[in-house]
């Protein structure tokens, strides 16, 4: 067992991508992990738990239901009988400008992307206080830059980013630490649709200065830091794996191209 991981691990939105890659990876690595595997896509959580073998149990769940924390928490304990990490990876997107949008795109997105991150945190508490553990919530880029077509997603992010760091205070005398990773574009099925587009990919990776996608196994391994001993120091910080993107704004804008930003 490697001593730098957690090894009973919930994870969500673990049929693909990210939280796919973080349990694969964790899989990988020779240590005796223990898996909860939670997703709504049910076969996809089975070919997913299939790969791993008998260290994975799965949860099919919609965590836009209230009670989703409570029914994961429970499967994890049964399969596990304990918590050392939670990855708190679920997440969707209502894509349309705001003033398209409607109050059923407003609370089926918060609920997922902000309020089960909550839910979550809250059915694992009295686990993680026992295993002195560690919650990673997946929040995005968006969630400090304003996004086209996407206020609802950004703005519920920035949300996730306040209740990680407010948790991060409130449990800090616990022993529980509690983080988030920020990607940035990220070639996921998600987003495997548009970055397909050869013309949309090259732009996009234009903008970015190690000038290539992001790939869920990035932001997994930036989750296994934040749930292992080496990040036993860290909590309320949020690392974003973004390629440098973020410090490429700015000149995406046209500024430093010899016309003048404002006189």
């Amino acid at each position: 067992m490697t001593e730098e991981k957690a090894v009973r691990v919930v994870i969500t939105g673990a049929a693909s991508g990210i939280g796919l890659s973080v349990a694969e990876l964790l899989a990988a690595d020779g240590g005796a992990h223990q898996l909860l595997l939670a997703d709504r896509d049910a076969d996809g959580l089975a070919a997913a738990a299939a790969k791993i073998g008998a260290a994975a149990a799965i949860c099919v769940v919609d965590l836009s239901d209230n009670d989703c924390g409570d029914v994961i928490i429970a499967a994890a304990i049964a399969h596990m009988g304990g918590i050392d990490a939670v990855v708190s990876n679920a997440g969707i997107i209502a894509a349309g400008a705001l003033v398209d949008l409607e109050p059923e795109d407003f609370d089926r997105i918060y609920a997922v992307n902000t309020k089960a991150n909550w839910a979550l945190a809250k059915a694992a508490y009295p686990h993680l206080v026992a295993s002195k553990g560690a919650f990673v919530a997946t929040a995005s880029m968006s969630a400090s830059q304003p996004t086209p077509g996407l206020g609802f997603y950004s703005s519920s992010k920035a949300a996730l980013l306040m209740l990680v760091r407010q948790l991060a205070l409130e449990w800090g005398k616990d022993g529980i630490r509690c983080n988030t990773v920020s990607p940035g574009p990220t070639y996921t099925p998600m987003t495997k649709t548009g970055y397909d587009d050869a013309e949309r990919r090259a732009q996009r990776e234009s903008m970015i200065p190690l000038g290539k996608l992001g790939m869920a196994e990035d932001v997994a391994n930036a989750i296994l830091f934040l749930i292992g001993r080496g990040a036993g120091h860290i909590t309320g910080i949020d690392i974003v794996v973004d390629g440098g993107m973020s410090n490429n704004l700015m000149p995406a804008t046209g500024a430093g191209t010899g016309q003048a930003a404002s006189k």
